[in-house]
């Protein structure tokens, strides 16, 4: 009598806290699935005067794998600036953005409404959207530096295949 007590109460709460709305979950990703791969490949970092964040810049890595060994596409990376005085902009000169040392081949401001946005993570109307295209580099990490004259320089890390890859030592 106990075991078949046991048993019963062992099956109810296998079933009774199981997710209901796993279809829901999945939908919902597979909706957002998109948006989820690019925030994969954002990051961001501040520059800082004391304690105060001056700017904020968040970079999006617009890179697709290819079946293609000897791939040579541009580096494309979605750059969002906020900034909490509202001067200064990458046109002016104020802040330099380069990959591996390297400057970019072309950066183009991009529209609030372009349809590019949609896809990436923090995103909001107070940020200033730009396109950075780069030479293509052959490395499979390397690091987009963000420079500015007054506030000093920040670090974005990141990688072609996923960053764990990188730091797995062999067997």
């Amino acid at each position: 009598m106990r075991d078949l007590l046991f048993g019963i109460t062992a099956l109810s709460l296998l079933f009774g806290c199981s997710a209901k709305d796993e279809d829901q979950f999945l939908k919902t990703y597979e909706k957002n699935k998109a948006y989820h791969i690019e925030l994969q490949k954002t990051e961001k970092t501040t520059l800082k005067e004391g304690r105060s964040t001056k700017a904020l810049l968040t970079a999006t890595y617009l890179f697709r794998e290819t079946e293609d060994l000897n791939d040579t596409r541009d580096e494309k990376f979605i750059v969002g600036l906020y900034l909490d005085d509202d001067e200064g902009s990458f046109e002016s000169g104020d802040y330099n953005l380069t990959l591996n040392a390297q400057s970019p081949k072309s950066v183009k401001a991009l529209a609030q409404n372009d349809i590019r946005l949609k896809k990436i993570s923090l995103a909001s109307e107070w940020t200033q959207f730009y396109l950075f295209t780069f030479p293509h580099t052959n490395s499979k990490s390397f690091k987009l530096i963000f420079e500015s004259k007054v506030y000093g320089k920040g670090e974005l890390h990141f990688a072609k295949v996923p960053k764990y890859v990188l730091t797995k030592t062999p067997f």
